[in-house]
């Protein structure tokens, strides 16, 4: 026994000697485990990157969406395969996104130091609205479609920006633009009427704060994208629903915008105002607008200025219930058309077709070509900037907390200047550019005029917080103003032959999963 007491006795000396051995090598105090802190600076979802006073959130949303007779994001069938209704086009076209935001702010003794970016990873129906073999060309290593190939998919910007000091630099909203650009209720991307920057433009902008909700942002913006229609040179032959030929030239001046603006509780009240340069290439290109050996000894037009200003409006705390709001925004443009025919990302041009009960037509044809201005060299005295002007809104509904409506609609116009019988007006020059070459019936009247109209409804349904299931119904209506008929070479597989001028609509249906985190 004794000697058993003396090896457990021995042993424990041992441990002891060896853990305070051990005990000696390591830190007297251990470093502290640094946790994410909550910042509360800027509402919810901030929280400090450790080791930092800088506040980041991320989020974003992933959205399902599909629209039948009609293209991704819920475009109409106003051109395009859809457009034409034939064979090649699709039934309904489909997409899905993730899109995710980065948020950082830092206070500093300026105020506070912001950066936000947004990207979008989607993958979308391939040719959007049309599976014609000439545009889906494998062979062709530039086509963007081929981006939408099975386990492709893409990435598309929406903002990058920098905010210091009431500045802005970098891809965001146009100060021009309303609040709520192309979205006053609607889901899809495609309500004209007035300016679209969701997709963000590269810019400079400045903005000053001067108390009760009352604020100024003046800017410059980079117009290659964002605010260009076409320049139509028209002494070059144009297409069976197109005169001339695409002729701006290189940027010469970015966009000046500005607004002013008022935020109540009532809502909020904007103007703003945008000056856009129009300038030509040159007076001779070849087919298409292509220069030739001949372009640049032929001279150009010289440059114009145009613009467009324009008024929206919010109203809140309506009597039909809490949260329900109206919106509402008019533009007006002269030479910069796009302010007020305007999608999330393109300024279209329409052709729709539809039936006939003219004696010896094929089929009706209604067109519309968006222009900022028209040049014809030795005819007209220069540029010559087409007039657009536009209105939209919606009316926004909770039922409950868990089920909402909004209708919108909106209305809109194009006209160039003058008359058809002067070559030197605007309407003049393009008719005489048109009508060359075509055979015209007797009641034959050329008018590139047009109107549009658009009208839907859009019901969502959020069982759950950020979970949102919508349908949204929309018609678009195109007022043409042409009379009579012509032997037209439509673009194929339509045949060259008699086509009547009418006006066209279309309707598209669109269902939307989307979950918001």
């Amino acid at each position: 026994m004794k000697m058993v007491k003396s090896l457990i006795l021995g042993s424990a000396a041992g441990l002891i000697a060896v853990g305070g051995a051990q005990a000696a090598d390591l830190p007297v105090k251990a470093k502290a485990v640094e946790y994410v802190r909550i910042c509360s600076l800027y509402g919810a979802g901030f929280f400090y990157i450790p080791g930092t006073d800088t506040c980041l959130k991320l989020g974003g949303y992933l959205r399902v969406d599909t629209t039948f007779n009609g293209g991704i994001y819920g475009s109409p069938a106003w051109n395009g395969d859809i457009g034409q209704g034939n064979r090649y086009r699709d039934y309904f076209s489909a997409r899905s996104r993730l899109a995710l935001t980065v948020d950082t702010r830092t206070a500093t003794e300026y105020g506070v130091v912001r950066t936000f970016g947004q990207a979008n990873i989607q993958f979308s129906t391939l040719g959007n609205n049309t599976f014609n073999p000439n545009s889906l060309d494998t062979r062709l290593g530039n086509n963007t479609n081929l981006l939408d190939s099975a386990g492709n998919g893409y990435v598309a910007v929406d903002m990058i920006f920098l905010q210091f000091a009431g500045f802005t630099f970098g891809k965001s909203a146009s100060a021009f633009a309303s609040p709520w650009n192309g979205y006053p209720g609607n889901n899809n991307s495609n309500l004209m009427g007035g300016p679209d920057y969701v997709t963000g433009v590269n810019n400079i902008q400045y903005t000053a704060q001067f108390g009760n909700g009352v604020s100024a942002t003046i800017g410059l913006d980079e117009p290659t994208v964002y605010n260009r229609t076409s320049l139509l040179n028209l002494s070059v032959p144009g297409g069976f629903n197109a005169a001339g030929a695409q002729a701006y030239g290189g940027v010469h001046a970015p966009d000046i915008v500005g607004n002013i603006r008022v935020d109540q509780a009532w809502g909020l009240f904007q103007i703003g105002g945008l000056a856009h340069l129009v300038n030509a290439s040159y007076n001779i290109l070849g087919a298409g607008g292509v220069p030739t050996a001949l372009s640049e000894i032929s001279g150009h037009p010289d440059d114009k200025w145009g613009g467009a200003v324009m008024a929206a409006l919010q109203i809140k705390n309506l009597p039909t219930g809490p949260g329900d709001d109206f919106k509402i925004d008019a533009t007006y443009a002269k030479g910069s058309t796009k302010s007020v025919v305007s999608t999330s990302g393109t300024s279209p041009s329409f052709v729709m077709f539809g039936d006939t009960s003219r004696a010896g037509a094929y089929q009706s044809v209604g067109f519309g070509q968006t222009a900022d201005g028209v040049y014809f060299p030795g005819v007209t005295d220069g540029i010559k900037l087409v007039d657009a002007w536009g209105v939209r809104g919606a009316f926004n509904h909770n039922w409950d907390p868990y089920w909402s409506t909004s209708l919108w609609g909106s209305y809109g116009s194009v006209r160039y200047g003058g008359n058809a019988l002067d070559v030197t007006s605007a309407k003049g020059a393009w008719c005489a550019n048109y009508v060359a070459g075509k055979a015209v019936s007797a009641d034959f009247s050329c008018n590139p005029d047009f109107n549009f109209a658009q009208v839907g409804v859009v019901t969502r349904w959020t069982p759950v917080k950020n979970l949102t299931f919508s349908a949204e119904v929309g018609a678009f209506f195109l007022d043409q103003k042409f009379t009579g008929a012509a032997t037209l070479a439509a673009t194929a597989p339509k045949p060259t032959t008699v086509y009547e001028f009418r006006d066209q609509s279309t309707v598209f249906l669109n269902v939307r999963a989307q979950r918001n985190f």
